[in-house]
């Protein structure tokens, strides 16, 4: 393995930055500016998520990967939620490891009934539960930000970093999704580092290599959807060690290098199963479909444990039923392969989105970041690639790696040598903030100006981009602050429990039309694909109220 890794000397690969002057590391007084201003928006970022993850109850996805959580940490069993890993659900675990909760223990139903009887049957407090499972997810999602700085600030400098930064802190996708207990952000935040270490080892291989390894096997140990950028960041750093290689032995070293990342990752999946239980049992609680042709070869010849093999079987099982969309006011049955791209026109500041194709634009066309477009551009699009194949159109969630490498990207647009950028950058990330700030506390629900902001993204979106049942506690406050004693009748798209939350209501499906009287409280979800009596009901009353830009209250 030494010959493997120790190049003789060569020269400093020209398509990285040059060096800072000699002496400017020993002058605190240049660097104080940023790093206060890091400091500023770190801070902002924690607050924004903090506050936003102390009011919302618990999403549709939380209680299976909270109870899921649960039972890796204090039963070491894999059982429930085989379609994800296990990586992000024990980070997870070590917030609700914190609460101490009660258990059931040896549980038998579903994943959902295990969340369900966690969070609202074991006399645990939902609230203070849920918060301890978000606190790990919040921390690494600021983590995250410093690597989107790092990564930057090494391509075009620490102005770069700064505005990369700002477009992240401010990115309202990832303040909604970091603030939950969750996988999306953690996975993609595991790339991003993995494709930054990976670019690192143009200079030091034999360091940046394998953690460029352990980090990949992080996002393929929390997310299976990560499984496309392994052949992308095995080759790039088969190429990184090209570059910081010389002599014959060149191509031994790349394909090593290669070799490293793919088996490392392999390990830390490995790993993590073996972390939940050492003996790996596996005795799924769902059933797990026969995947055939193509799709089945490709999980038999997977390396990975049983567990994760058949999490991948329920994945394309859940891809083969028939799923509804909404986009643009429009209810339609399948999936439309630019449902993703036109969510992210919606769901994205428009500063944010001018800058991104601008810093694509710098990367690609100046000479000096060109080697490094690969490592920033070629994996987001192959993850989006991916995604955009998906039967399940319900989030920009499924896209939210974008939000991290772009806004690397977009960091680099101040290498265009052109004296207005500068300010045109500074105008662009001041917006950013403006319109990520004006959502505060509503992120989940947000959409950029040109689509009419949050209050309106229900006549465009649905699901996750709007109404992940996060508002229940708000729905509990407004109905018992502004209209106390009054018949409420209910469509809730949720996992939360409306009784535990004092809501008494009744389902207006299941009686007569004529029957429904005074407030129709629907979460927008149901009421963007509402139909037959539902539909009728809606038709026939009057919004007067709204509850967090997820839930309309109507009176008939």
């Amino acid at each position: 393995m030494r010959d493997l890794w120790i190049a003789p000397a060569v020269p400093r690969p020209v398509s990285l930055p040059p060096p800072a002057p000699a002496g400017s590391a020993r002058r605190p007084g240049r660097r104080w500016p940023v790093r206060l201003l890091v400091t500023v928006l770190l801070a902002q970022m924690a607050f924004a998520m903090v506050t936003t993850a102390v009011r919302q109850t618990p999403t549709i996805d939380e209680p299976v990967y909270v109870g899921a959580a649960a039972e890796y940490v204090h039963e070491h069993r894999l059982r429930h939620n085989p379609e994800h890993p296990p990586l992000g659900k024990l980070v997870i675990g070590a917030g609700v490891a914190l609460a101490d909760p009660r258990l059931a223990p040896g549980f038998a139903g579903d994943q959902g009934q295990l969340g369900r009887q966690l969070l609202y049957e074991s006399g645990n407090d939902p609230w203070r539960l849920m918060l301890r499972a978000r606190l790990p997810v919040i921390a690494l999602t600021l983590s995250f930000a410093l690597v989107v700085f790092a990564f930057a600030r090494e391509l075009a400098g620490p102005l770069a970093g700064s505005a990369a930064l700002a477009l992240y802190c401010f990115s309202p996708d990832v303040v909604a999704h970091g603030s939950l207990a969750t996988l999306d952000v953690p996975a993609a935040g595991f790339v991003l580092t993995s494709a930054w270490l990976v670019w690192r080892a143009r200079r030091r291989p034999r360091l940046y290599v394998p953690l460029a390894g352990l980090s990949l096997g992080a996002a393929l140990a929390t997310k299976m959807s990560t499984l496309p950028a392994v052949p992308v960041l095995t080759a790039l750093a088969a190429v990184s060690v090209w570059k910081a290689s010389a002599g014959g032995r060149r191509l031994v070293r790349a394909v090593a290098a290669a070799g490293v990342v793919a088996l490392t990752a392999i390990t830390v999946v490995w790993v993590t199963y073996l972390m939940v239980d050492p003996r790996l049992r596996w005795t799924p609680e769902q059933h797990v479909p026969v995947v055939h042709g193509l799709r089945g070869l490709l999980v038999r010849l997977l390396p990975f444990p049983e567990a994760y093999r058949d999490g991948m079987r329920v994945q394309f099982g859940l891809e083969n039923r028939p799923w509804q969309g909404f986009l643009f006011g429009r209810r339609y049955d399948g999936s439309l392969w630019y449902y993703l791209p036109a969510a992210l026109l919606v769901k994205t500041p428009l500063g944010t989105l001018a800058l991104w194709v601008a810093g694509a634009a710098v990367v690609v066309a100046v000479r000096r970041l060109r080697p490094a477009a690969p490592y920033v551009l070629a994996v987001p699009l192959v993850l989006l690639a991916a995604a955009m194949q998906g039967a399940r159109d319900f989030g920009t969630r499924y896209a939210v790696f974008l939000p991290l490498f772009l806004a690397v990207a977009a960091g680099c647009a101040l290498m265009a040598r052109r004296r207005w950028v500068s300010v045109g950058v500074a105008v662009l990330v001041a917006f950013t903030a403006v319109s990520s700030v004006r959502a505060y506390p509503y992120y989940l629900p947000y959409s950029n100006e040109a689509f009419g902001g949050p209050g309106r993204t229900r006549e465009w979106l649905h699901d996750s981009n709007v109404d992940w049942g996060q508002d229940l506690g708000r729905l509990a406050d407004r109905l018992h602050d502004r209209y106390p004693g009054e018949r409420v009748w209910l469509v809730y798209k949720g996992s939360g429990v409306p009784s535990f939350y004092g809501i008494e209501a009744a389902d207006p499906r299941r009686v007569p039309v004529e029957e429904v009287r005074g407030l129709l409280v629907v979460s927008d979800s149901a009421a963007a694909k509402a139909s037959g009596r539902l539909a009728e009901l809606i038709g026939g009353s009057r919004p007067v109220d709204d509850v967090g830009h997820s839930i309309t209250v109507y009176r008939r």
